[in-house]
């Protein structure tokens, strides 16, 4: 089931470090909508209702639904300002989308696979990931919630790069852009450290060895 997020905001009109700081007290939340061509926009949110959202993975990398003076516009977040050191946001930038304009968008990258890689099943490795999440450019309709490594196929000493992610049709990485220089190391299986990959002959004489003894 597609996973869906609205939120209810206010125009803001009290603009200002003082005046957000008051938001604040009262349980609200500054934001600024913009882009799409049209002037910036200022809103207030409910901050605990975001802070709500914001548990949910899927709502960093989702079309978001932006209910304001009886209107609806789509919009996706592009910056959070979070509090130092308590559990809050002080500022949240919301850009405008346009279904035919393409998006720039950070998305988490999800690993599966990883209890049945052979470096790690048979040969007793593990996995570093090296990248979580990547930047991409496509169409509103296209944009991925994740995108899924498989690393089922890993063995010791191997490694998946960015050119070998498996990616929606309509999307492309960022970074790849910049030239295959760019095709960064994602995820790969290591020995841990003072560790030897074995073999099943290495183990079957290190087992006669150990019955002799």
């Amino acid at each position: 089931m597609k996973v869906s997020f609205e939120l209810d905001a206010e125009v803001r009109n009290d603009l200002g470090k003082g005046a957000s700081r008051r938001l604040r007290r009262c349980g609200k939340l500054p934001a600024i909508l913009y882009g799409g061509g049209q002037d910036p926009l200022p809103l207030m949110l409910d901050h605990d209702a975001v802070m709500h959202k914001l548990e949910h993975e899927a709502f960093y990398s989702h079309i978001l639904t932006v209910k304001v003076g009886g209107q609806e516009v789509k919009a996706v977040l592009k910056d959070l300002q979070r509090h130092p050191y308590k559990p809050g946001v002080l500022h949240m930038d919301l850009q405008r989308i346009s279904e035919t304009e393409k998006l720039r968008m950070h998305v988490p990258l999800h690993f599966v696979g990883e209890d049945v890689a052979p470096g790690v099943k048979q040969q007793g490795g593990l996995i570093s990931h090296l990248v979580t999440e990547v930047e991409i450019t496509c169409l509103p309709k296209d944009l991925p919630e994740y995108i899924d490594v498989d690393v089922s196929g890993l063995k010791v000493n191997e490694s998946l790069h960015l050119s070998d992610l498996s990616l929606p049709e309509g999307v492309e990485l960022v970074e790849l852009m910049h030239g295959p220089e760019h095709d960064l190391p994602v995820v790969s299986i290591h020995m841990p450290r003072g560790g030897a990959v074995e073999t099943e002959e290495g183990a079957a004489e290190a087992g006669e060895e150990s019955g002799e003894s």
